[in-house]
């Protein structure tokens, strides 16, 4: 009798593949943070630094990579009214997504720095960058909690009321009036389907209402094309009143326990930043209370975008660390043509490329950062202004081209969404908002003409650049040209050149102050020594590229 040989069931074996990066400090294993944490404050010890170890090592636990999955891929779902008919404009969010903002919440990401403490605006600059590596989506409602708390100082009565909840680490979703909470969150409300960054086009109206103890008291009518978290606890909006533009303060439920006239029209659906409700509304003689003078809304929005263009660099920054962990870490464990992707010299030249570029803008968005905490000191006042504009600028502007190249790192596997599984494609659908949001590159590159017009801005580029004069040729004729074409005042259509340059200056001269020297010479060779390639990958066969990548690496 023949044996009936079985046929094979299994077609292949399964090999070669990277793993999910996960369960890792992201604090420990980022180098470059920690060096740049060093320059800007040497002071800070061990148990100063603890609670960003901390929140190193849970954002970078897989149990949170898994909420980051799920409030991205079950997205917020609008209800206008209730089932028996009554509106009631709530959006319900994934249980993760709670997760995950009650934990930025706990890091005191959000209004918490301006309740005092050394050094706070940094540190929570850190925090901010290690979160965005997790989840940037959730920290919309943060970013603008932390810009929009010393905006209330306009209103004494309010600030006296909301500042501490601003600055409360409890996370409480449930919608209710202040007093019933033990912390709120707030968001913004300027941009207006005609008028865009344009807010002087603006129409929507507010007309007075008499006053109380929280002070002057409007009726809001109009819309907002983008406002963005809609579930917050109370909102700064922009809105004409007799005496112009003005600065109001919208909150979700009325000290009558009842709820405001805000009426979530529809959300948007956009082409990342999923887990984050973003929307369009309308004002019907909604209640709101003014903010600072009649006709100042202007000055005041301007101060706040200050501190929501930071987060936007810092956001960029952080994102940027996250996509190239997942390069190193895929590249280190696939092999193509005999050995790992990583030890083929070109891909070495890619990573190591992207390193530097992730080190700069970290070491750029954290000075920037530092500047907040010295209020007092004129340097870093004007450095504030200056490097505001300029940093939003240039690492959000670099962070779409970085996420694409950090994905092709990966191949198809970079490219596949898998449920939500596929980080980079998240990171790269997310690179583009924190260009767009609170000013375009063109916004910002005006912003920083304006910003030259206010200050002594060559003295204080000057005084900025002077820690590395001398130590790469390169680096001194850029940094002996810019005060002239400063003091020159660029015009509009070479402002973009400008920002460009200046942040590559103050990029250089950091480096050179907080990373080995073959960081700070590779950076200066290749962006300033005018053979700058048009794509990452083009470093020259000089560079020390060991210790680029052993110090990039994510484990």
């Amino acid at each position: 009798m023949t044996p009936v040989i079985a046929a094979p069931t299994d077609t292949h074996e399964v090999f070669n593949q990277s793993t999910p990066l996960a369960d890792l400090n992201l604090f420990d294993t980022h180098h470059a943070l920690q060096d740049a944490l060093r320059l800007q404050a040497p002071g800070l010890d061990a148990a100063q630094l603890q609670p960003l170890r901390q929140l190193g090592a849970r954002a970078g636990s897989a149990a949170m990579q898994a909420h980051a999955r799920l409030a991205n891929t079950h997205l917020p779902q609008l209800h206008t009214h209730d089932r028996f008919g009554r509106r009631i404009d709530e959006v319900e969010f994934h249980p993760s997504y709670h997760v995950l903002l009650e934990a930025a919440v706990g890091a005191g990401l959000h209004g918490t720095p301006w309740a005092g403490g050394r050094h706070a605006h940094l540190l929570r600059a850190a925090g901010f960058m290690l979160f965005t590596e997790l989840e940037p989506s959730v920290l919309c409602p943060v970013s603008m909690s932390y810009a929009a708390t010393p905006a209330l100082r306009g209103n004494p009565a309010l600030a006296a009321e909301w500042a501490p909840k601003l600055a409360s680490r409890a996370y409480e979703p449930r919608m209710a009036f202040v007093a019933d909470k033990p912390g709120v969150t707030m968001g913004m409300g300027m941009t207006e389907k005609q008028g865009g960054s344009d807010v002087r086009a603006n129409t929507t109206q507010a007309v007075r209402d008499g006053s109380d103890a929280w002070g002057e008291r409007y009726t809001i009518t109009g819309h907002k094309w983008f406002f963005s978290a809609p579930m917050c606890d109370a909102f700064l909006v922009l809105a004409q009143a007799p005496a112009g533009l003005s600065c109001f303060f919208l909150p979700r439920v009325l000290p009558d326990g009842t709820h405001n006239a805000l009426r979530i029209q529809r959300l948007k659906d956009k082409l990342g930043n999923k887990a984050n409700a973003s929307s369009e509304v309308e004002f019907v003689n909604a209640q709101a209370w003014r903010v600072g003078e009649e006709g100042r809304g202007v000055p005041q929005i301007l101060e706040m975008g200050t501190m929501t263009r930071l987060d936007c660099a810092l956001g960029s920054a952080g994102l940027m660390r996250q996509a190239l962990a997942l390069a190193l870490h895929h590249t280190a464990l696939r092999h193509a043509f005999g050995k790992p992707l990583i030890a083929q010299p070109l891909m070495r030249n890619v990573l190591a490329d992207l390193a530097l570029e992730s080190e700069a803008a970290t070491a750029l968005a954290l000075r920037l950062a530092h500047a907040f905490d010295q209020p007092d000191d004129p340097h870093q006042q004007a450095m504030a202004r200056l490097l505001t504009p300029v940093a939003k600028f240039w690492i959000c502007k670099r962070g779409s081209h970085f996420a694409q190249e950090a994905m092709e790192c990966l191949g198809g596997n970079g490219y596949v969404e898998e449920g939500g599984q596929g980080v980079m494609a998240r990171i790269y659908r997310e690179m583009p908002l924190n260009s767009i949001w609170e000013g375009a590159g063109n916004i910002m590159a005006l912003d920083l003409l304006r910003a030259m017009r206010r200050a002594d801005a060559a003295a204080a580029l000057a005084q900025e650049l002077a820690p590395a004069r001398g130590a790469h040729r390169a680096l001194d004729r850029l940094a002996a040209a810019l005060p002239t074409r400063v003091e020159e005042m660029a015009t509009e259509l070479e402002a973009r050149r400008l920002a460009q340059d200046v942040a590559l200056a103050v990029q250089a001269a950091l480096l050179h102050q907080c990373a080995p020297a073959a960081v700070f010479g590779a950076f200066c060779d290749s962006r300033l020594g005018g053979d700058w390639g048009h794509a990452f990958g083009t470093l020259g066969a000089g560079t020390d590229f060991d210790t680029l990548l052993q110090r990039a690496m994510p484990r």
